[in-house]
């Protein structure tokens, strides 16, 4: 068994993948295992790809697999979850890369704490600027609840950091069936994935480890482009309702749920410059609904406490959709 699987999956990144793949090189190990998913580019990555995956062979175990049909970020994570080995499990985007020796430290610090997860900080890059980004959680290096890091609601916690590279993964983790992604989310799929592992999993432990680097504002990437797949956050985050309201802590968990949802609503409403026109108003319809399908005590403490900007655009919204059933 390899002792750590690494999950790149990779699309229409021929410009990026070379700095990603050199970078994994770096920090190869005979016992560390690269899982390369390419999800149907269109582009020269799969020739990038095939020719590193022999390359890599020489310093690591190498699994290359090639989607025929592009299925998204979280399907291709998932089929590189369906195929890594390892004890450990991480992942990378086809996009970024890590520092020399970053992954045998990550090793390290999983083992040592023998918890369920590690979560790091990360290296936002954008162009030339390098910009530091911590966990949200103050205590580090100690064996902490997940469950209890979720909270206090009004506040940014570990389930709003919720990068699934920045950290490692034991693989019972794995067999529990906690690290799959929502298949054919196209954007947000992070976030049901990080509420679920906080609320099922065991143990965790924040470590002060830099050495992801994460590329931002690259043109091709969905979080650049105003289209409808953006609009999947919204069932990103419809599932994460669901899926706490069932919990036994429902009642304390719920908030913070709702809080973050709206706060996701307010921030995309706040820039609709960025959305096709027909996608704009798609989204304003799809939001008003959601605010309607939400917990509706939890919505009205929310929108009590959050700011005037935000919550004025969410009233405005709810009040929408009640004119018109009004009407109706």
């Amino acid at each position: 068994m390899p002792k750590l699987s690494v999950i790149v999956p990779f699309y229409n990144v021929q410009q990026f993948a070379p700095d990603t793949l050199r970078s994994l090189r770096m920090n190869a190990r005979p016992d560390f295992e690269f899982v390369l998913v390419d999800d149907k580019s269109t582009d020269e990555t799969p020739a990038i790809l095939e020719r590193a995956a022999d390359q890599l062979s020489d310093v690591a175990e190498v699994r290359y697999i090639r989607h025929e049909q592009n299925g998204g970020l979280a399907t291709a994570r998932n089929t590189g979850l369906d195929a890594a080995q390892g004890e450990y499990l991480t992942f990378l985007d086809g996009d970024d890369w890590l520092a020399r020796g970053y992954l045998a430290e990550l090793v390290s610090a999983i083992e040592g704490s023998g918890c369920d997860f590690v979560r790091t900080d990360h290296v936002q890059a954008t162009a030339r600027a390098r910009t530091v980004h911590r966990a949200p959680v103050g205590r580090r290096g100690e064996v902490l609840d997940p469950r209890e890091a979720i909270l206090p609601a009004d506040r940014t916690t570990s389930v709003d950091y919720a990068y699934a590279w920045a950290g490692a993964y034991h693989r019972r983790l794995l067999d529990r069936g906690l690290l799959h992604f929502t298949d054919g989310l196209r954007t947000a799929e992070d976030r049901p994935w990080i509420w679920k592992l906080h609320r099922e999993a065991e143990s965790f432990a924040v470590v002060s480890l830099l050495g992801v680097f994460y590329r931002r504002g690259v043109a091709s990437s969905l979080t650049q482009i105003g289209d409808a797949r953006q609009l999947d956050f919204i069932r990103a985050f419809d599932q994460v309702i669901e899926e706490t309201a069932a919990d036994r802590d429902a009642d304390r968990l719920l908030p913070k749920a709702v809080r973050t949802y709206c706060a996701i609503i307010a921030h995309h409403l706040s820039d609709e410059s960025k959305w096709e026109p027909t996608v704009a108003k798609q989204l304003r319809a799809m939001s008003a609904a959601a605010i309607q399908r939400m917990p509706q005590d939890a919505l009205g403490d929310v929108l009590e406490t959050m700011d005037m900007r935000r919550s004025s655009t969410l009233r405005r919204l709810r009040r929408r959709v009640t004119t018109a059933k009004a009407a109706a």
